[in-house]
């Protein structure tokens, strides 16, 4: 008799923010990253855009993501419902007052400054709509909100970065982006169970130093277990271009000294100088095809990487 291939099932995305309308006025990366998430998890987006400059392409958004990275700002957007409005004109004034008496959560990327300007300060805003709650990203906290800064002003003022070379990502800006749609979800339950709005400040130089923690604890220091005086944590050449090594924990450990010929009888002789020149020599000889395969059999964490 022939037996029944089982079937699997996708389940279902969980939807925290299903029901929620979340506006945003945030421009450029950390808002709009921060926007996507939301959405991600069900909430009904807006965004309120500035008209484009002047001088920008026909057809360019008023994010300046969509001048600097099309690709970048269509992705960040999908499935948001954008509007082009001028929120220092009258008629833009109306317009964002419509859609935030229909919204539960607000996020904003401007100085505290300028958002007195707007009238959108959280005192005036609290009065108008009791019920919503403003997420407001700035770069640096407290009284610092008004200093001008970017992503790469914040990593540099928690050391992490080196030398002349930028770092490969936006660092700061995107663990801004996910502590802003965590402030959405804390807010959210607030709103539920006091039922009305708060404000939450989330600030990128804040987002950047939660992400050197490891570096201020001495975890990635030079020579620490994670920065390279392990000798299964490591980057090294390999016979045709790079294998990024995490055997960090004792099992896999052992099973790289087995795959090199060491005998690894005590953790801290993944530490020992002979070591690493050992798992440096073995892996001179072997390819990245060989590495990946090695990786399979022998059960050990490690990513091929092309010559640098």
């Amino acid at each position: 008799m022939a037996t029944k291939t089982p079937t699997t099932t996708t389940p279902k995305p969980f939807l925290p923010l299903k029901g929620v309308r979340v506006l945003s006025l945030a421009l450029n990366l950390p808002g709009p990253a921060a926007l996507m998430r939301c959405r991600q998890m069900g909430a009904t987006c807006v965004k309120l855009e500035p008209p484009a400059h002047p001088t920008a392409p026909k057809g360019t958004s008023g994010d300046p993501m969509g001048l600097y990275n099309r690709k970048a700002y269509d992705t960040l957007h999908e499935g948001v419902r954008i509007a082009n409005v001028d929120l220092k004109s009258e008629k833009g004034q109306k317009a964002l007052h419509r859609e935030l008496a229909k919204a539960d959560v607000l996020i904003t990327s401007f100085r505290p400054s300028a958002l007195n300007k707007l009238g959108l300060d959280w005192k005036r805003l609290h009065q108008q709509y009791p019920a919503l709650s403003l997420i407001a990203i700035v770069g640096a906290p407290g009284a610092r909100a008004e200093e001008p800064g970017h992503d790469l002003t914040y990593l540099a003022e928690n050391n992490l970065v080196d030398g002349l070379t930028l770092p490969p990502t936006l660092y700061a800006d995107m663990a801004g982006s996910l502590m802003a749609s965590e402030a959405v979800l804390q807010a959210r339950l607030l709103q539920l169970q006091k039922g009305k709005g708060v404000r939450m400040e989330i600030a990128l130089s804040v987002a950047a130093g939660y992400l050197a923690m490891p570096r201020v604890w001495g975890l990635t220091t030079p020579g620490s277990a994670v920065g390279g005086g392990h000798a299964g944590y490591r980057v090294y050449s390999c016979k045709d271009g790079r294998v990024a090594l995490a055997a960090l924990e004792p099992h896999f450990a052992a099973s790289l000294g087995g795959a090199v010929g060491l005998k690894v009888t005590h953790i801290m002789a993944m530490f020992a100088p002979e070591t690493h020149a050992a798992i440096a020599a073995f892996l001179l000889t072997q390819t990245r095809a060989q590495l990946e395969q090695l990786a399979v059999d022998k059960d050990i964490p490690l990513h091929t990487l092309a010559a640098a």
